[in-house]
């Protein structure tokens, strides 16, 4: 009976050790014992099956990653400069040159996922001839995405932007409008609800934020952006995080698992070709955020 018991207390006590252990793994920071995982939580805005690719491959890279999804475009960034998460994963270049810029902050990235097809698209005309006279063109209302849809409409020749104005040009710097577009300014996330809107003839965002039940691709664009020109490396998305935390080595496995073929494939089957898997290196990156930041300060 004695040794039955002391055996018994010695069991308990070693599940005891085995659970504080595997409690003891999850705990953030860059390193720790074989076997144990590196916990990181990763804002974004929107929860996806890519998501769970990068949870399940994560854990083989030997991290224990969470998303923290939000509504809001803007807490993501605040998430990070609020130390509630550790990255995020949502933002081109340009949006966070912006943010930087508006919250005197310096997020920086850490490497690149996608690029997000945009274009402009109509619901009731199929060619841009088509187009009428004071036609009403719904874009996004922060500074670096309007700037991006008027680029995509002097693209199509319906806008002439003076050449001085860099990466951020606003209505005051067209310099021609012979169609006399209207701009709708609308909400990031409200922008591809005007689609079918019949006050509204276009709509410049990109091709994935429309409802995947649409079926609309970037063939159905009156004018697409090709998201391989230079001009595009602004419109980058990226992994981004705080500049006291850039040379963690944590985030080569963090960067490994987006790289890995699965999450690749996962990204590629629910986009459908909406956007691009892109790879660039840390220093074109660092490059566009330091020429964004001083076309915005000029």
């Amino acid at each position: 009976m004695i040794v039955a018991a002391i055996l018994a207390v010695l069991a308990l006590v070693a599940v005891g050790i085995v659970a504080l252990t595997q409690r003891s793994g999850g705990e953030g920071g860059a390193g720790g014992a074989a076997g144990e995982l590196t916990a990181l939580r990763i804002a974004d805005t929107a929860q996806s099956d890519y998501q769970d690719a990068i949870i399940e491959v994560g854990r083989e890279n030997g991290l224990d990653l969470e998303f923290v999804n939000f509504d809001d475009p803007y807490l993501p960034n605040t998430a990070l400069l609020e130390g509630e998460v550790d990255a995020n994963s949502f933002q081109h270049i340009a949006w966070l040159s912006a943010f930087n810029g508006e919250n005197d902050s310096d997020i920086t990235p850490l490497f690149s996922t996608n690029i997000s097809q945009w274009g402009l698209y109509s619901s009731t005309v199929t060619d841009l001839a088509e187009l009428p006279d004071g036609a009403r063109i719904a874009m996004p209302d922060d500074p670096s995405n309007f700037s991006r849809a008027l680029f995509i409409l002097q693209s199509a020749g319906l806008l002439e932007i003076s050449d001085e104005e860099g990466f951020y040009p606003t209505e005051e710097q067209i310099t021609a409008n012979p169609k006399n577009i209207e701009f709708a300014r609308l909400a990031h996330e409200s922008v591809q609800t005007a689609y079918e809107d019949p006050s509204v003839d276009g709509v410049v965002v990109g091709t994935d934020d429309f409802d995947p039940a649409l079926g609309i691709t970037v063939d159905d664009a009156l004018q697409a952006e090709d998201p391989e020109a230079p001009s595009s490396v602004p419109y980058t998305i990226i992994v981004a995080t705080m500049p006291d935390r850039a040379e963690d080595p944590v985030w080569e496995q963090l960067e490994e698992t987006y790289r890995d073929q699965r999450v690749v494939d996962a990204f590629n089957e629910e986009k459908n070709g909406q956007a691009s898997y892109v790879d660039r290196p840390r220093s074109e990156l660092l490059d566009a955020l330091e020429e964004l930041d001083k076309a915005r300060e000029t």
